[in-house]
């Protein structure tokens, strides 16, 4: 009796629930597979920590292991601000299974917001995008031949528009865009190249409070007398009658280029492009040529707060990309009242080639030796996925493009600025992290400008349109990307 009561006794101990864990006991939460979100939990715009796991080995007698205390999420403005999530001391406990979250998106009303997906990717969308990844890839054939033709007729231009008018005579070529960042996608069929005039001694006033937009005069009477033709009546620059002249050039000068059909096409109202068209069978490729001036002048007052890449690229880095020359693009002011074509818009085209392309947190990573990230196909996918969900709904995606993605992107590098975080394997993770910020933006109509902090690239006149782009990228996100596969 006396055995047998001990041993019920026991039992009854043992199976007894555990005492919940005092201050203190939990040392530290582990790194989950997802970096930087919380296990089981759905990441939005901003960093989070890492999920809790348990601490220990389990408890003696079927007691339940001891809970390590719970994560604490970051403000939402972290991430946007260029925040990283703070680290977590790894714990040697296995993690608990976060719960699938369900495959399909729930319909949500027209300007409803949509919440981001919760389910970390499987290993079987983590090899689509691998596939998806592989079809964009251009091959090198296709590149050499498109790029060949398009720098035969850019060489032929440039030493024609520099005869024809003094004005331009000193124009030089500079290529840009994602043909020349490498991070161009499914065809070699669409190039920018900048035409860019040095001008000196410029005057520089704000034409609104975005910190955008500028006129741009003179400070002394220029040594090319060629640019006084261009001046409006209160002495500014004007973009349009610059753009008109070097139009009305090209256009005449595209008839006496042989062996290849190059035609300019119709003016894009609000677009700053000249855009060529030239015949290259089967198919055709798209030249869009920018007027930009080129001023060795100080960064205006509205970047100051901007390229926030000192934990990233560097703060030497930053320091000397700040130093380079100010880059102004042809560009109309929309918010005028009165729509004159005396404006110009500030471009950072050359800083971001130069991130893009020297990407890494470290000095070598990508390079031939080094260890390589998923960055570069992380924003080939970015751009993809808006570029087909366009083809999809053109009417309500209108006014979006890969500009702003691209900017979500740079966010997204500057959130997550280690190399260690962006691994080749884990692009499927990380390409849904990049996801869920630029969802963030589209919930709260604020996706900040790179360069220009005060600068909201989503209208929030547009409201209905950023929930309708955030509803379908979850939608896609939840359900492994159909839109990839569905002409395939």
């Amino acid at each position: 009796m006396d055995s047998a009561g001990g041993r019920g006794a026991r039992a009854r101990r043992e199976t007894r629930p555990a005492a919940p864990r005092g201050r203190g006991a939990g040392k530290g939460a582990a790194r989950s597979p997802a970096r930087g979100h919380v296990a089981g939990e759905c990441p939005s715009g901003a960093a989070t920590l890492r999920a809790p796991r348990t601490d220990g080995p389990p408890a003696r007698g079927g007691r339940p292991a001891r809970r390590a205390p719970a994560a604490r999420e970051l403000p939402a403005g972290a991430a946007a601000g260029g925040a990283e999530a703070l680290p977590t001391p790894r714990s040697r406990a296995p993690a608990a299974r976060a719960p699938a979250a369900p495959r399909s998106v729930p319909t949500v009303p027209d300007g409803a917001l949509a919440a981001p997906a919760c389910r970390p990717p499987p290993a079987a969308d983590a090899l689509r995008l691998r596939e998806v990844l592989s079809r964009l890839s251009l091959t090198r054939g296709d590149v050499s031949e498109a790029a060949t033709l398009v720098n035969r007729v850019i060489a032929h231009l440039v030493q024609a528009i520099r005869g024809k008018d003094g004005c331009f005579s000193s124009i030089e070529r500079q290529s840009a865009g994602s043909y020349y960042e490498r991070v161009k996608i499914s065809e070699p069929n669409e190039f920018d190249i900048m035409l860019v005039m040095p001008v000196e001694r410029i005057q520089l006033d704000e034409s609104d409070d975005t910190g955008a937009y500028y006129y741009v005069s003179f400070k002394r009477t220029p040594k090319e007398k060629g640019f006084l033709k261009f001046l409006d009546e209160d002495g500014k620059l004007s973009a349009f009658k610059m753009l008109q002249t070097l139009r009305e050039i090209i256009k005449q000068e595209v008839k006496n280029i042989k062996d290849v059909e190059v035609t300019v096409a119709r003016k894009k109202v609000g677009s700053p492009a000249i855009t060529l068209q030239i015949k290259n069978p089967p198919s055709e490729i798209s030249v869009d040529i920018i007027l930009t001036l080129e001023a060795q002048h100080s960064w205006p007052l509205s970047t100051q707060g901007g390229l926030k890449i000192e934990q990233w690229l560097g703060t030497k880095v930053k320091r000397d990309m700040r130093f380079r020359s100010l880059y102004l693009v042809a560009k109309q002011n929309k918010r005028e009242k009165v729509l004159r074509g005396n404006t110009w818009r500030l471009s950072f085209s050359h800083i971001e080639k130069d991130m893009i392309n020297n990407h890494g947190n470290s000095k070598t990573c990508c390079e031939s030796d080094g260890p390589k990230c998923c960055r570069k196909g992380c924003l080939k996918l970015l751009k993809y996925l808006l570029e087909q969900l366009k083809m999809k709904h053109p009417k309500e995606l209108e006014k979006f493009c890969s500009y702003h993605v691209k900017t979500a992107f740079f966010h997204s590098c500057v959130t997550w600025p280690n190399d260690s975080e962006w691994h080749l394997g884990d692009l499927d993770h990380c390409f849904q992290q990049c996801l869920e910020f630029f969802v963030g933006c589209l919930q709260k109509s604020q996706l900040t400008h790179f360069f220009i902090p005060q600068y909201n690239l989503l209208s929030l006149e547009d409201k209905a349109r950023h929930h309708f782009l955030s509803r379908k990228i979850s939608h896609e996100l939840n359900n492994g990307f159909p839109v990839f596969h569905e002409n395939y």
